[in-house]
This record gives C-alpha cells, structure tokens and sequence, in this order.
C-alpha cells in the first residue's frame, strides 16, 4: 500500500490525484489539503479518510473542524498546517498541486522529512530550484514531474542516461488564440482566455497557457529538473496536444511520448514512480488521428515565453518577480480589471524595476512576492 499526502486535493490536480486512488487499491490518501475550498474538502474527507486535513485560511480550518468533528480527521490551519500535513510520518509521496508559492516551504519541508515529490506546483521550482535540487539530492528525495511536458521527458528517458541528451522538445498547444496577432488580443475577454481548445484545466493555467507564459514555465522548470542549458531546451507549437514533449538524443535520435490530453496519465505515472498501470479513458487512434502539425511559437506576440526565458537566463531573483507578477497580474484579469495584453506590461515592468539578488534565501524570495504585489496594486 503506497501511502500520499495532497497539497491542494480540492484543484484540478488535486481532484484528479483522488479519482486515480479511488481506482487503485494500493494507493491510499493519508492527507489532503486545500487553500479555501472546505465545502470540497469536507467531502473528500467523508469518501477518502485521511487522518490529516490542512486548510491554508485558518478561520476555514475551524470551520471544518467543527464539521467534521464526527469523523477521525484532524483538521489543522495555515502555513503551520500545510507543513504538519507535508512532513506527515505514514505518507512516502507528497502530491504539490498547490497553486502558487505558498508551495514552497511545505515542499522544503517534506523534502527534509525524506518524502518522495510528485510535483505539479510549478512556482517551486521556478523561484526556488536553486535550493530544491540539491536539497533533494541530499535526502535522496526523486522529484517526479506531473506536468504532462515534463513527465513525457521523464517517461521518454526511461532507460536513457540524461548525459546522452542533446536537446529537449518541449511541445505548446498554442492556447486558444494561437494564430492572432497583437491587434487581435486587444479586447479578448476572460471568457475568450478560458476556452482551452485541448485541455481541461484550472483557470490560472488556462490564461497562462494563452499568454504563453505557462510554456516559460515549463522551461523554467525543466532546466532544473534535467539539469540542461536553456539553450539546449526549444519550444515547439503542436496544437493537436498529441505529442507531449521529446528528447533529441546526441546521435540524433528523438524519443516522442504521445498520448491523448489526460492529465491522469502523468499523475498515475508520478504516483507509481515510473511503473507502468492500466489507466481508463480515451486512446489515441492513429486510423482517425488526421495529422500531428509543427509550428514555431509566436514570440512577438505572445511575450509570455520570451519574458520568461528573458528572466530564466538572468537567473537569481528575476523568476520570482517574473512568476509574481505573472500571477497578481492574472488575477487582475481574471477579475476584470485588466485587458489581456496588460499581462505583459505589468510583467516587463516588474522585471526592468528590480535589483537582482543573485541567490535568494526562501525568505528573499516571498518577500520579493509580496513586494511585487504591493507595487502592482498600488498601479493598478
């Protein structure tokens, strides 16, 4: 029995992590944790069991308790909360599904406790791959990628040494206005932002895939846990979603994991730490499949990737302002009081403001975001 613990059960990756335990007998949920959503919470704790849940918003924390006092969960609140839920005795696997940086000390702390990563939190690394890779490495703790770009890396190395790799392919669907120009994104609306023509995800990742600023993430992200250059990692437009990721090889063979867009999929394969076991769903069909099409990102307009590996090569600090204005700036638009395309100017903005620190503490690096928000309110 594979025991895991859930930072965020209540969001995309979360709610997707519990459908896949309560298909698999060997795996149990020992913790579940969520930021505000206690109404959901509630009702994962009444199906699943877990001895332990967390909620980051301490007056909700005490509501749940009181609503699940008939229960045998232990419900504790805020960051002391989340960190109980991650260094967790019984749990092998910590799932981050959190979103955002509030990510990052419970993360720290479940590495330090010897617990294996199935990381979906992409701001962990982004801002703090610096500490989280050698910190890992000195508690052979794995960081197993559940982002579906990075798992096919991960599934398509299976077997490979990571000295043979040339390059990484990282594949984008486009998002859903691939093939507008800047013109056309002036007055696109969070409706429009929403409607991912592949994918089914939370909101947040949905508008950063169609900034493009997700995809400079996600190279972010890879730099650190392949250890590769970024001039070594490519972007590469295929809007059919099909092919996840490649690797090109030093003899010039290239490894392609396909796949239908199933989130699942690398969660499982997270889960189960790389072995292979029967996930139901949709399969690829190669007769009905029309065509898997290449294009190269749009740079120009979509900012969000060059900005990202604008911040990436700077290095020390600049991820972190670029991920949090990235994210104050989303929530902005999400609530409606910023057009699209303000993403981008609040987010160079930000960037051509700081002063580089070149190796952040954790505490440089949430006060950074704090400091980012207070600026970008006070503006807009």
């Amino acid at each position: 029995m594979k025991k895991i613990a859930i930072l965020g059960s209540t969001g995309s990756i979360g709610t997707q992590t519990l459908d896949i335990v309560s298909k698999n007998d060997d795996l149990q949920v020992v913790g579940i944790a969520a930021g505000r959503n206690i109404d959901l919470l509630e009702k994962q704790i009444r199906q699943f069991s877990p001895r332990l849940a967390a909620v980051g918003d301490e007056k909700r924390a005490q509501e749940l308790k009181l609503r699940v006092q008939d229960t045998k969960c232990k419900v504790v609140g805020g960051m002391e909360g989340l960190i109980e839920l991650a260094v967790m005795e019984e749990a092998e696997i910590l799932v981050t599904a959190i979103v955002g940086m509030i990510g990052i000390r419970p993360t720290i702390a479940a590495i330090c406790a010897g617990k294996h990563i199935a990381l979906a939190n992409k701001e962990t690394l982004v801002t703090a791959g610096h500490i989280i890779m050698p910190l890992a490495k000195e508690h052979h703790v794995k960081i197993l990628p559940v982002d579906s770009e990075h798992s096919a890396i991960f599934q398509a190395l299976n077997g490979e040494s990571p000295k043979t790799i040339e390059k990484l392919l990282i594949t984008a669907s486009g998002g859903p206005f691939r093939g507008k120009k800047t013109e056309e994104l002036k007055n696109m609306r969070v409706e429009d932002a929403l409607k991912h023509p592949n994918w089914a995800m939370g909101q947040k990742i949905t508008i950063d895939s169609a900034t493009l600023v997700n995809k400079g993430l996600e190279v972010m992200e890879a730099k650190w846990l392949f250890d590769v250059d970024l001039d070594r990692i490519q972007v590469v437009v295929q809007p059919q979603s099909v092919i996840h990721s490649m690797i090109e090889f030093k003899d010039g063979s290239i490894m392609a994991q396909l796949g239908t867009p199933d989130m699942r999929l690398p969660i499982q394969y997270a889960l189960y730490e790389g072995e292979r076991k029967y996930l139901d769903g949709e399969r690829l069909d190669f007769a009905k499949l029309a065509a898997i099409t290449f294009e190269n990102p749009d740079m120009e307009t979509f900012k969000g990737l060059p900005l990202a590996m604008q911040a990436s090569k700077t290095g020390g600090s600049m991820p972190t302002v670029f991920n949090a204005a990235n994210e104050k700036a989303v929530a902005l638009f999400l609530n409606r009081k910023i057009g699209f395309l303000d993403i981008y100017e609040i987010i160079e903005n930000a960037m051509n403001e700081h002063e580089l620190i070149l190796n952040p503490t954790v505490e440089e690096i949430l006060n950074i975001e704090q400091d980012i928000y207070k600026r970008i309110e006070g503006r807009w």
